[in-house]
Parts: C-alpha cells; sequence; structure tokens
C-alpha cells in the first residue's frame, strides 16, 4: 500500500514539473495583415528591454533571457498605431546555471542549435502588431496578468515560421516614455520546433508549452 501511495506521489509531481508556469495562453492562429505605424515613434531601449523565457521538463524547469536587436512602437494621440520589435537570437543565455558555466554552455550551445532555434541560420526573431484593444473584462472573466490594459495582437516569427498570436499586456505611455509589460505561453511546435516534444518520451520529454515574458522600454 505504501509503494502505491509513493508511486502515486511521484507521478503527481512530475506531471506538475511537466507544467509551464500559470500565465495567460496566447491564442495563435493564421497570420495577418501587419498594422502600418503613424504619429510618433517610440524607439526600443534595447539595455534594458528584455524577454524573459521559461522552459520545463519532467525533472525541473529552465530560466532564461533574450534581448532586442531593436524595433519602434508607433503612438499618435496615445494610441498606439503599430509596432515592430526584433529579437537578436544570438543574445539566448540561461541563468538559472549561472553557478554550473559547463552545463550553462552546454544547454545554450543546444537551445541556440538546429534541434531549437538554430540561431545560425535564424539569427532574429520578429513581432509585428497587427491588432490592438484596450482591455475590458467581461463580468467574470480574468486574465493572470495584473492590471493589463490591452490585448495585443501580432505576427511572431520564429525559425521563419511565422503565426499571429493575441495575448493581455499591460502598457503605460507619456510624452517621452512607454512600456510594455506581458506574460504568456506558447506551444513550440507551431513553429516547427518539435524537439522532445512527444510526451511518451517520458522523463526525456521538453514541455511544447514555453512561457514569455516581455519588459519593453522605448522612448522617443
Amino acid at each position: 500500500m505504501k509503494s502505491i501511495v509513493l508511486f502515486l506521489l511521484l507521478s503527481g509531481i512530475l506531471v506538475a514539473c511537466e507544467q509551464a508556469p500559470k500565465a495567460d495562453k496566447a491564442a495563435a492562429s493564421n497570420p495577418q495583415a501587419v498594422k502600418v505605424g503613424t504619429g510618433n515613434a517610440y524607439l526600443a531601449d534595447t539595455a534594458t528591454s528584455l524577454i524573459e523565457w521559461i522552459g520545463t521538463k519532467p525533472t525541473g524547469k529552465h530560466h532564461g533571457t533574450l534581448r532586442l536587436a531593436g524595433g519602434a512602437v508607433y503612438v499618435k494621440d496615445t494610441l498606439i498605431t503599430g509596432a515592430q520589435l526584433v529579437i537578436n537570437m544570438h543574445t539566448l543565455q540561461n541563468i538559472d546555471l549561472a553557478g554550473d558555466s559547463a552545463m550553462k554552455n552546454k544547454l545554450e550551445r543546444e537551445l541556440k542549435g538546429s534541434s531549437f532555434f538554430d540561431v545560425d541560420k535564424f539569427p532574429t526573431a520578429t513581432f509585428e502588431m497587427t491588432g490592438i484593444n484596450s482591455y475590458y473584462p467581461a463580468v467574470g472573466e480574468e486574465v493572470e496578468l495584473k492590471d493589463a490594459t490591452h490585448v495585443i495582437s501580432g505576427n511572431l516569427t520564429l525559425k521563419g515560421v511565422v503565426k499571429n498570436i493575441s495575448f493581455p499586456a499591460r502598457v503605460t505611455i507619456d510624452s517621452h516614455h512607454l512600456t510594455a509589460v506581458a506574460n504568456f505561453n506558447i506551444d513550440r511546435t507551431l513553429w516547427g520546433i518539435n524537439y522532445r516534444a512527444d510526451k511518451s518520451l517520458q522523463d526525456k520529454l521538453i514541455n511544447s508549452q514555453v512561457n514569455i515574458g516581455f519588459h519593453i522600454s522605448a522612448s522617443r
């Protein structure tokens, strides 16, 4: 009886470890027409803007960052009219293995390699806004991102594959600065990143759901 209980407990732990962090799920669809930005251009600050990622597997998780190569958000009369962000995939790095340089370097090589993002062939990823609406939650509706102000849609291009995603964001704008924060989960297999996504791999599985956090700062 004790063995059965122990097995069930261990099984529950493994299932829990497979789950991506609790976050809003980015709805994905076919590419849409990109909005042409008008008004003032707020240029992305590549030094302070940050994209965080979390990948999970049955035995744990890894956390890291990416940096922007450039980008701009266009604002007219306090309304966002367009946005394009370029992500430098060569900046991909791991954080949680900082104390083990050998494992950190090994993981970063794998993620930058052909099984995952193939950064030599695809050195950048892009996000181009296709739509934006103010967020007004319906009765009983709730998003994980606290104080969300907008729902943003855009074409996300990874490894040459384009999918439109939609997610809640918290945006603040004044006459000189703009910040945008979002946190959501995406299914990496939609972009053809299928390595170890088959659940039959058990302890060798790498969850297809990846958590993405945007922390964008821009100024004019």
